[in-house]
């Protein structure tokens, strides 16, 4: 499996990257599946550099919030109105219960139809997986003030070099603070992508919203992760403070994401 960073500013787009866009990319042995996990503010442009849109399989979407689903609109117009047509049929999304009506709403369309004709839309039910070709994703409920926000535990068999099936598993938190949900998604995942929006000391009286590097840490020891990617770093926070925060209480290897490098699972 890989792993492409699209995006990975907290909040809204940074200098130098889009908000949260995560491509992965595996093989079932007899074709390349591509799905994407969220599509903020500004990466529907971004992620053109390393797919063609019509070769989307999937896309999945923690919570609602604009910097996570919101190049959602942007896409809808390049499979309504392309010349010539798209080539493929409706891109499955899964998310929120809302999120079909919120897109209809940010786009100034009618609820019906709304999307449903560039889209098809499924709500998620928490922890009932959903399979994509190689990839299984799984839903856990986590902490984020709106109605509806999931952590998403991915797991993909591939083929091994001798053809014997190889499993992997990459946990991606979504946004939110410390909680059971997020520990249990990420359970001996070979790399926790993970938010770190806040600081130790400058953040301490913020309940309920995001993690700091060293909340992040501890999820990532709890859960038994072998890596962790700290990610959703917002302008204003330090990617150095965060990466010493989460260092002393997380004994695997530590790391910030950053856009356009590409991790191999």
């Amino acid at each position: 499996m890989k792993l492409t960073i699209v995006g990975c500013t907290g909040s809204f787009p940074g200098p130098g990257s889009p908000a949260s866009c995560y491509l992965l990319t595996a093989s079932d042995g007899e074709r390349t599946w591509k799905v994407v996990m969220d599509l903020g503010s500004g990466a529907l442009g971004a992620i053109q550099r390393y797919t063609d849109l019509e070769d989307i399989d999937a896309i999945f979407l923690t919570h609602l919030h604009p910097d996570h689903c919101m190049d959602l609109c942007g896409l809808h117009v390049a499979i309504r109105w392309k010349p010539g047509g798209w080539g493929r049929g409706r891109i499955p999304v899964w998310g929120p219960a809302a999120t079909a009506d919120r897109m209809a709403t940010a786009y100034g369309l009618p609820l019906d139809p709304g999307m449903h004709e560039e889209f098809d839309f499924t709500n998620w039910t928490e922890r009932e997986p959903v399979t994509v070709g190689p990839f299984t994703i799984t839903p856990f409920a986590v902490n984020h003030p709106i109605e509806e926000a999931y952590a998403l535990r991915v797991e993909v068999v591939e083929p091994g070099k001798d053809g014997s099936p190889v499993s992997r598993v990459l946990t991606y938190s979504g946004d939110t603070d410390s909680c059971a949900g997020l520990e249990e998604a990420a359970k001996d995942a070979d790399i926790f992508l993970c938010e770190a929006a806040f600081e130790e000391g400058r953040d301490d009286g913020i309940n309920d919203v995001h993690l700091t590097g060293k909340r992040a840490g501890e999820a990532a020891a709890a859960a038994g992760a072998r890596r962790l990617l700290l990610t959703h770093i917002p302008v204003w926070t330090s990617q150095t403070t965060v990466m010493a925060e989460a260092r002393p209480v997380f004994p695997g290897d530590v790391a910030v994401a950053v856009a356009g490098v590409h991790y191999t699972i």
